[in-house]
């Protein structure tokens, strides 16, 4: 065995630990939601097209496209009459690379008929509180030296309450000057989730994606993200069910990426159809590796994966 050989083999024996948090954090997962009477299902990988989204490019495959989220499949499932699914798969992202990124990663996603956004951010606080008592965590886990409690309820504060208390930029400048990411980054994000988990909620309309406008407040979708150590774990909303707005924002946003001259994706138009049949519902994509990294207590997401591109 030579040099190279050795080194190979300490560089995956070394991430044990994590590899088998990964396969009963997946375990746990699955089992929670068999006991929730949800179907386990499987879409393609390679479609035509991913939703045109402004700041997502997916990596082409042939004439086609590796997907960037199973979203557009399972919502035609949802609308077929499917009223809770849930799906471990890849997913592909290019220009996705550093710490926190890999350009292809493991989503958990999942989707309930007659759930508002309120009803998910619950059953999202459920599953993962009944993953951290099956993995060890029954009450608190420290990443990073930081002791983070885990006991329910998990704090839930809107946009504009965390930006009126951590930014020094008001959340309609940062909007004006189309630099709400870039703040969100850099003052909102480190103060999420440090003491507890935290779910940031009711986000502009303008980042509103595939979620609902809030009926009783328009000024706001029915959108939330989920925070741990101040790690970004998931991302959900109440779907919306308005066809015409859905393809009024698909054509906003592929206007938007051709200005950087992006790929130009087809108009999901399965899609858009099966949504005049989706009932009200909600779904939620949670980013596995970096629960992963929160359980390994590790900054790198190379750690909690046997292979990252750059090692094959």
């Amino acid at each position: 065995m030579n040099t190279s050989q050795k080194d190979d083999q300490f560089y995956l024996a070394r991430k044990a630990k994590n590899l088998r948090l990964r396969a009963k954090f997946m375990q746990s997962v699955r089992h929670f939601f068999n006991e929730h009477d949800f179907l386990e299902i499987e879409t393609p990988l390679r479609i035509p097209g991913p939703a045109p989204e402004e700041h997502i490019e997916a990596i082409p495959s042939g004439n086609w496209f590796l997907q960037t989220s199973p979203e557009l499949c399972m919502k035609r499932l949802l609308a077929a009459g499917y009223p809770r699914i849930f799906q471990i798969c890849k997913c592909f992202r290019a220009r996705e690379r550093g710490e926190k990124h890999l350009p292809e990663f493991t989503m958990l996603e999942w989707y309930v008929a007659h759930f508002d956004y309120q009803d998910l951010m619950d059953q999202c606080e459920a599953m993962l509180l009944d993953a951290f008592r099956n993995m060890g965590y029954p009450r608190d886990i420290t990443w990073q030296n930081k002791k983070i409690h885990l006991e329910s309820p998990w704090e839930r504060i809107t946009v504009a309450n965390a930006f009126a208390r951590y930014s020094p930029v008001s959340l309609s400048e940062t909007l004006n000057q189309n630099h709400f990411d870039e703040t969100l980054v850099q003052y909102i994000e480190p103060r999420m989730g440090i003491n507890r988990p935290t779910f940031l909620y009711d986000y502009p309309p303008e980042l509103a994606a595939l979620a609902r406008i809030k009926k009783s407040d328009p000024s706001v979708a029915e959108r939330f993200e989920l925070y741990i150590g101040g790690l970004e774990l998931a991302n959900g909303f109440s779907e919306l069910t308005d066809t015409a707005e859905q393809r009024r924002r698909f054509e906003k946003a592929a206007g938007a990426r051709a200005t950087k001259n992006w790929q130009n994706y087809p108009m999901p138009e399965k899609f858009l159809t099966a949504l005049e049949n989706l009932p009200p519902s909600a779904g939620i994509a949670l980013g596995i590796d970096r629960i992963i990294m929160l359980m390994g207590d590790t900054t790198q997401i190379d750690d909690i994966t046997a292979f990252p591109p750059e090692s094959l």
